[in-house]
């Protein structure tokens, strides 16, 4: 039975977005290559053992940050919180949850000031900042903009053994659900949780974990993502594309997703939809709807549910990954015969909906 995590009689602190990662990497060079030649992310700061990245339109010194170290893993997941006065309620919230806390009035990266990190609940190094420094948001740079432009950080996934136990965790922390996997017995698979006005900051999928399913950056149209593809064609490594591209059901959004030289997953992601008003509603999916992960019906890769990244502690060590003990979306979705159901067995589907094949011909 699940045990929630408690909820402090302090306030949550007030997160803005999901605003940078800091990733652990083997061999700088080779992730140079992947992010900023393959990619075109853009270089802010680096040195002989850190490159600091943004895309296009952001104006805070980095979205992902690539350190050299001997375990590829994630050593932060790092959120903007609205104000100074949120970092001081960030700490003291997580004291108050019994979290290993530790704060720097000076950053834990370059171009962060004041912030806190902490080993959550669910085992996730976490940070919370408001300091920063300002760089230059290169809208209108056309002269730098490639085919295949990232132009902002959308999100994070998180793989966890106990999703109703961290969903439960992030409502606390004000996070909203905008959709979720469940099956008929009640049991969840999966939810996206946002604070901006998007589909997710988050998404919480359920696995062995504490682990970093993917982070993604977003593009402005599908175009983008398909001359990504092109372009890892044409360089002899379209090995790395995992999956897609594709449109998923849950989110809307026009989908790629690759791995990077250590295997950290990334996703090129468009096209999702406005999630700010208050009375947003919960899309609910059922995990047996093999349109849920792929609009189009497209089986997905064993490794998209088994594979996904270490987690760091605050001492730089990776976490301990923990059995996800309800049954699996891998056991649900993935085996001998395949996927479940795109139009069930009652009607419901296209046909069910007056659109058959056909019909205005």
């Amino acid at each position: 039975m699940t045990n929630f995590v408690p909820t402090p009689s302090v306030p949550a602190p007030d997160i803005v977005r999901c605003a940078y990662m800091e990733i652990v990497v083997t061999d700088l060079a080779k992730s140079r290559e992947f992010y900023v030649d393959l990619l075109g992310l853009h270089v802010t700061e680096e040195d002989d053992n850190t490159i600091y990245l943004r895309p296009l339109e952001e104006f805070i010194h980095h979205n992902l940050v690539l350190r050299k170290g001997p375990v590829a893993a994630v050593a932060a997941f790092a959120y903007r919180v609205k104000s100074p006065a949120e970092v001081d309620a960030a700490e003291a919230y997580y004291q108050e949850l019994g979290c290993r806390v530790e704060r720097r009035k000076e950053g834990f990266t370059k171009g962060i000031g004041d912030s806190v990190r902490v080993e959550d609940p669910l085992g996730f190094p976490y940070e919370f900042f408001y300091e920063t420094e300002h760089v230059e948001r290169l809208t209108q740079r056309y002269d730098l903009y490639s085919a295949g432009e990232l132009v902002r950080l959308d999100h994070f996934n998180q793989v966890t053994p106990d999703v109703p136990r961290a969903r439960k965790y992030l409502e606390d922390l004000g996070f909203r659900v905008s959709e979720d996997i469940q099956d008929s017995d009640g049991v969840t698979y999966a939810a996206w949780m946002h604070r901006k006005q998007t589909v997710h900051d988050t998404a919480l999928t359920g696995g062995n974990g504490p682990r970093m399913h993917h982070i993604a950056f977003a593009t402005h149209e599908k175009h983008n993502i398909i001359q990504i593809c092109d372009k890892m064609g044409a360089l002899r490594i379209s090995d790395r594309i995992e999956r897609g591209p594709g449109r998923h059901g849950v989110s809307n959004a026009f989908y790629l997703y690759i791995l990077d030289p250590d295997g950290h997953r990334i996703e090129i992601y468009t096209q999702d939809y406005y999630t700010g008003d208050p009375d947003n509603p919960t899309i609910t999916w059922d995990v047996h709807d093999n349109q849920r992960r792929d609009w189009w019906g497209n089986p997905v890769v064993p490794s998209w549910y088994t594979e996904a990244s270490l987690v760091l502690d605050l001492d730089g060590n990776p976490q301990p990954v923990f059995e996800r003990e309800e049954k699996s979306e891998m056991a649900v979705t993935v085996g001998a015969d395949g996927f479940s159901y795109t139009r069930k067995a009652d009607g419901a589907g296209a046909e069910a909906q007056g659109f058959k094949l056909g019909a205005q011909l």
